[in-house]
């Protein structure tokens, strides 16, 4: 709901640093990988319950995952490099309810199911939706910029690390916001369904 927004925000400063990594001959890909692993790291010390180092972790790769586009339109733009940004992008929502799932399971386990369940019906409705809109040639005029179709909703990414930003700051509160996110998600599917039914019919 809001990714639109943050973004035109965001936009000039990403540019403006997206030119010095042009420079400095860093690309795309390395940037998406780069996040990824940062990512990866803020889930690994979520487990250990550093919870800030995780929280700092987890914004600087959201950081480089908004740098590897802005490095992209500033060069080429590719179809693996739009590949590779979500499917590493899904991969790092999924690890970060699991790493809260690890810490506590005897609490944690159920919300963290619940709420990767609902993952599932945002990231199929998503992707589904824009397999059908490649196939008819349907642009987004929300976003240009993507390499393929973004379909909004309640939860998008800005919500979504909003959400885990919570759960960072307040681990002890990890399952009400967990199932909070998750009915959010699950109105975000819904509603991708029906806009795909009577979009596609």
């Amino acid at each position: 709901m809001l990714d639109k927004a943050i973004q035109q925000v965001l936009k000039p400063v990403l540019t403006r640093m997206a030119r010095t990594l042009v420079r400095a001959g860093v690309g795309a890909d390395a940037l998406s990988f780069i996040g990824f692993a940062i990512g990866m790291a803020a889930a690994v010390s979520i487990v250990f319950q550093h919870f800030m180092v995780g929280l700092v972790l987890l914004l600087l790769s959201r950081l480089m995952d908004g740098l590897d586009g802005a490095v992209a339109r500033l060069t080429r733009p590719t179809d693996r490099g739009g590949f590779l940004d979500i499917t590493l992008d899904f991969i790092f929502y999924a690890a970060i309810p699991l790493a809260f799932a690890v810490v506590d399971p005897a609490h944690n386990a159920l919300p963290a199911a619940v709420l990767l369940a609902s993952f599932m019906g945002t990231a199929s409705s998503f992707l589904a939706f824009a397999i059908v809109a490649s196939k008819r040639a349907l642009a987004s005029t929300a976003f240009p910029d993507k390499s393929f179709y973004f379909l909004g909703g309640l939860t998008e990414a800005t919500e979504t690390i909003a959400a885990f930003v919570a759960m960072c700051l307040w681990p002890q509160w990890f399952a009400p916001i967990a199932y909070g996110f998750a009915a959010l998600c699950a109105i975000t599917t819904a509603l991708r369904i029906g806009w795909g039914w009577q979009r596609f019919k």
